[in-house]
């Protein structure tokens, strides 16, 4: 953009900004708010994406002592030593090796997490120690396909033990089919593609998304090669008193009891408002399923359920009905790991309407995965979405890279067995953070069980008609646009916050991320939100005169 050619603040060019995804309109906003602080003594702060500034580090550790390991292992069948050649490491044996070499390690940090990791692992979950070693070493050194392609046997076994544990299934004992992806990214392509390939939805066909919802949710099901109706299941409405609770009436969530909407589409905590859905409204959900949609079909992403004590996932509520998609980028701090898994009850829904197909499109489909099976109709909907990732015909080199089965193996276990001091700090880390930003407004936050805290979806008509009234509420609406708030933040204070209105939130909301600056930096953030909010308001005075 060339500010000498653009004036950011025009109706005309926040008009054309408006229609794109908040995650483009932020390269935008970047650009405003890096010049402004060139130019000035304010501090560039961008709170406008998620990717949180901590790190886990102990199981990172673990994960590089783990290769150091694994080269002495393949070292010892060199063919060519002076250049590195070796041969692949070998299982027998290989445990006895991993505990001496975790003895000379015992007082690294890395070391001692590995020991806990492997006790565990060997004793509570009972793996055959050659076999569960060889699997690490294998799998770190990457040099075979991931086998089986759809995620590693014990990685399937530790992650599963995680989830469980993470999406409020403790005391439950079902053993959940796990999908090893690149982050949840990349599991919802997959996934919207397998419905699509599975004849499970069709061009035309209904679809259910709660909002506000994470982008990608609004905009796949809208291109060409979807087409699918989609029904909005808002949160969005002002409770009691004239502040959002971010939870949705009885009359939202009947939309879903039309039998002709196939898919629901549930982003748990919710992104932006950072709010888990309310035990009331699981239990409407639950009702709508049981009495008037018993084939609904559930996708809910629940990355930051960790950041709620005792969340409880649909995957634990509607099992038979729903598919969970889990990242460890957030909790974690591992965008870039690129680490994720789709767990599936073996018996589910998805399974039962692929057998209800008319038969014309069962012989179809037996067409399209014939080359995998002998009876294809036998073929488990999570794995056609294993083959459906690599076009079925690569369906042998599928698969989640096997290094980075590894560390997402060792965040898992890591993080259980940690989970009552882990979780608490991670929490009161973001909600510290949450308590900041909104000091420095003077606005009102309002306590809630049901909030995550990762991000802050503050509504700016709520508080300009708090503290300024509905006159000055219509002043705005008539004289600037929604965007206009987080063009002005990043062009006046180089703050950068994302517009709401992209994640089908208020039209005057803006989003802030709880996890990607420190705290201190949300004072500022805070204030600079209430400046914006009295310039308006002063210009509706002058307006007045």
């Amino acid at each position: 953009m060339n500010q000498k050619e653009i004036n950011p603040e025009s109706k005309s060019f926040q008009k054309k900004l408006s229609a794109m995804s908040p995650f483009e309109i932020k390269g935008t906003l970047i650009e405003l708010a890096e010049k402004r602080a060139r130019r000035s003594t304010a501090t560039f702060l961008n709170a406008g994406r998620g990717n949180p500034n901590w790190i886990l580090s102990y199981p990172r550790k673990a994960f590089f002592l783990l290769g150091d390991f694994a080269m002495e292992e393949v070292d010892r069948n060199a063919y060519d030593e002076a250049w590195g050649i070796v041969g692949m490491p070998v299982q027998d044996g290989i445990a006895s090796r991993f505990e001496a070499f975790l003895d000379r390690h015992k007082d690294e940090t890395g070391g001692k997490v590995l020991r806990h990791f492997y006790t565990h692992v060997t004793g509570d979950l009972k793996a055959d120690p050659d076999e569960f070693v060889f699997e690490l070493v294998d799998g770190i050194i990457g040099d075979q396909y991931p086998t089986p392609p759809r995620i590693l046997k014990y990685t399937e076994i530790i992650t599963r033990e995680y989830l469980r544990w993470a999406m409020g299934g403790e005391g439950d004992d079902t053993e959940y089919d796990l999908f090893a992806t690149e982050g949840s990214t990349a599991g919802m392509c997959y996934m919207f593609d397998s419905l699509k390939a599975n004849k499970l939805l069709k061009k035309g066909d209904k679809i259910a998304l709660l909002t506000p919802c994470f982008t990608p949710y609004l905009e796949i099901p809208e291109l060409e090669e979807f087409g699918y109706e989609i029904v909005y299941v808002s949160a969005n409405k002002v409770e009691k008193d004239g502040y959002h609770d971010w939870q949705y009436d009885k009359e939202e969530i009947d939309k879903l009891r039309d039998p002709s909407v196939k898919v629901v589409c549930v982003t748990n905590p919710s992104n932006p408002p950072s709010v888990c859905i309310a035990q009331d409204v699981l239990d409407q959900i639950v009702d709508v399923v049981k009495k008037d949609n018993p084939n609904l079909m559930i996708i809910t992403d629940d990355v930051y359920g960790t950041f709620i004590k005792g969340f409880k996932s649909l995957m634990y509520v509607l099992p038979f009905n729903t598919i969970c998609l889990y990242s460890f980028s957030k909790y974690f701090g591992a965008t870039g790991w690129r680490v994720a898994a789709m767990a599936l009850k073996p018996d589910n829904v998805f399974d039962k309407l692929i057998s209800e197909l008319p038969e014309n499109e069962k012989k179809e489909l037996d067409e399209r995965y014939k080359s995998l099976t002998l009876e294809p109709r036998k073929l488990k909907f999570i794995d056609r979405l294993v083959a459906d990732s690599r076009l079925v015909a690569l369906n042998h080199t599928a698969g989640l890279s096997t290094p980075q089965q590894i560390q997402m193996a060792l965040f898992s276990a890591f993080a259980f067995l940690h989970r009552d001091d882990i979780q608490p700090k991670l929490i009161n880390m973001i909600h510290h953070r949450l308590s900041n930003l909104w000091s420095t407004t003077g606005f009102t936050l309002q306590p809630d069980p049901n909030r995550a805290g990762y991000y802050s979806e503050i509504d700016m008509m709520v508080w300009a008609k708090k503290f300024y009234g509905e006159d000055f509420a219509k002043y705005l609406e008539k004289n600037y646009l929604p965007l206009d708030f987080v063009i002005r933040l990043a062009n006046e204070t180089s703050i950068v916050l994302l517009n709401g209105d992209g994640f089908d939130g208020p039209e005057w909301s803006v989003r802030a991320s709880l996890a990607n600056l420190d705290d201190d930096a949300y004072l500022k953030i805070g204030a600079a939100i209430r400046k914006i909010l009295d310039e308006y308001h002063a210009a509706y005075l002058e307006s007045k005169k």
